[in-house]
């Protein structure tokens, strides 16, 4: 199918949130959080890509992934670096991103067991717009507050370090294996590429660009899928409408078209710009 829309999965999260915004409709005062939306059945790992938004009143475990090479070594079908496109964010909130100076294999395990690896970590504040990758390997926490959409190698393969004392499972030697132990670099995005079109990142493992109301032409590799992410406004692809709040699955060559409010991502797999 040219444009597909994909199925939506409420995700319930003790460090969720009730109010959503952004198209979706808020969770009952007397149900359970949520923290994250799904645009694709869990345990699917048959795309490449999987787009989530997430939505934290606390913050997430302190924890790291493995890269492709690292994933294909335990029979996992990929690595997982990761992407966060900001689009709310509480005046205190932050993420960390990386240790602030080397540290030794050794002292991250021990940190990570005493809970002294928080003071290891970078927090950096955050605020609405702001663009972050993470690449394999970078040890990261999400903060509260915050509201975003994370675009992501297609794997739940995660080794959490350090959970502030809850009772879930830690994951210390495959994390600390995986984990780089010196400060994050984060990356340069390519920029504007064309009226209406920013490329947030190009490469290694996705391209995530962002776009402005109008018109929109995409010519995809045969077998090559693009994710579609509507954060305001709504259009039509294909002859499938959409709107902020869901997300849709484009391939092929098609023109995609906006109403005047709108605000998009597009997402696809490569080292390259299309």
């Amino acid at each position: 199918m040219p444009a597909t829309l994909l199925h939506t999965h409420r995700v319930e999260k003790p460090w969720g949130r009730h109010d959503l915004g952004f198209g979706f409709e808020d969770a009952p005062a007397d149900g359970e959080p949520i923290g994250e939306i799904w645009f694709q059945e869990p345990g699917d790992t048959s795309p490449d890509l999987l787009i989530k938004y997430l939505f934290t009143g606390q913050k997430l475990s302190v924890q790291v992934h493995p890269d492709d090479e690292q994933a294909h070594a335990r029979g996992l079908p990929r690595g997982k670096d990761e992407c966060w496109t900001i689009l709310a964010a509480r005046p205190d909130s932050t993420i960390a991103l990386g240790p602030k100076a080397p540290i030794s294999a050794e002292q991250l395990r021990t940190d990570a067991q005493d809970g002294s690896i928080e003071d290891d970590l970078d927090w950096v504040p955050v605020k609405a717009g702001d663009f972050y990758y993470a690449p394999s390997g970078t040890i990261h926490a999400i903060g509260g507050g915050l509201t975003l959409i994370e675009v992501q190698q297609n794997s739940e393969t995660t080794y959490r370090l350090y959970d502030y004392g809850s009772d879930r499972e830690l994951h210390l030697d495959d994390g600390v294996a995986v984990a780089h132990l010196t400060p994050y670099q984060p990356i340069t995005s390519p920029g504007t590429a064309g009226e209406g079109r920013t490329i947030l990142v190009e490469g290694p493992k996705f391209v995530l660009e962002r776009w402005s109301a109008g018109s929109h032409d995409v010519a995809l590799a045969e077998g090559q899928t693009g994710w579609l992410v509507p954060i305001s406004g709504s259009g039509e692809v294909a002859g499938t409408a959409f709107k902020a709040g869901e997300c849709l699955t484009v391939s092929g060559s098609e023109t995609i078209t906006t109403s005047a409010d709108a605000d998009l991502l597009f997402a696809y797999p490569g080292t390259r710009r299309i």
